[in-house]
């Protein structure tokens, strides 16, 4: 069976931080949740992974980041990760496939693999065991209607039924609200991109 995954990441964010692109001193992208769903080529859900991970340089939540994703500090403190051990995991988790995002989430990933690295820690497994792709751009094609929303909100503007429990901003229901938008395109005769099969890997 061929099989895809589609990921989401929610990272450490304060009041202005996206319109600024992080550039306030301090202020790192550090992933903090992890969610993505492997898929088959009908858009139904083969296997998830989640994983909360502890940032390091600001190990504090800011109110804006709790706020927005539901995560507190103590459930944080308490279920949290290393970043090598939840990055290696979730590259582990997408070792031969194509793996897809609403976004350049995949920028957010190598930032914190280098930072984890950084640090001398060993991150096991890595990107050539996949091939990660932003289809963004693809889908707001398609559906311009999406053009405007973040991906926990695609179920939304297509009418889609709810497709998880949770909300936005929660990384494995945006991954839900995500398969959700590929299945609804895939019924509409549409294909997913060149580049979204699965590649075997060698290495």
């Amino acid at each position: 069976m061929s099989t895809f995954v589609v990921f989401d990441l929610e990272f450490t964010s304060w009041p202005g931080a996206l319109e600024q692109d992080w550039g306030a001193t301090g202020q790192l992208r550090e992933i903090v949740q992890i969610g993505a769903l492997r898929l088959s080529e009908d858009c139904s859900v083969v296997e998830e992974f989640e994983a909360l991970v502890q940032p390091m340089a600001n190990p504090r939540l800011s109110a804006y980041f709790t706020d927005l994703t539901g995560i507190d500090q103590e459930t944080l403190d308490r279920e949290a990760i290393s970043p090598s051990e939840a990055l290696g995991e979730f590259l582990g988790f997408c070792r031969g496939e194509s793996v897809l995002s609403y976004g350049n989430d995949m920028v957010v990933l190598g930032e914190n693999v280098g930072w984890a690295r950084a640090r001398g820690e060993e991150v096991k497994n890595g990107y050539l065991a996949a091939h990660f792709l932003n289809i963004r751009p693809w889908l707001n094609t398609l559906a311009p209607e999406t053009a405007t929303v973040n991906v926990g909100r695609l179920w939304q503007v297509l009418g889609l039924p709810k497709p998880a429990a949770g909300e936005e901003h929660s990384a494995l229901f945006d991954c839900y609200s995500f398969a959700a938008a590929l299945e609804y395109l895939r019924g509409t005769g549409a294909a997913l991109p060149e580049g979204c099969v699965r590649r075997p890997y060698s290495g």
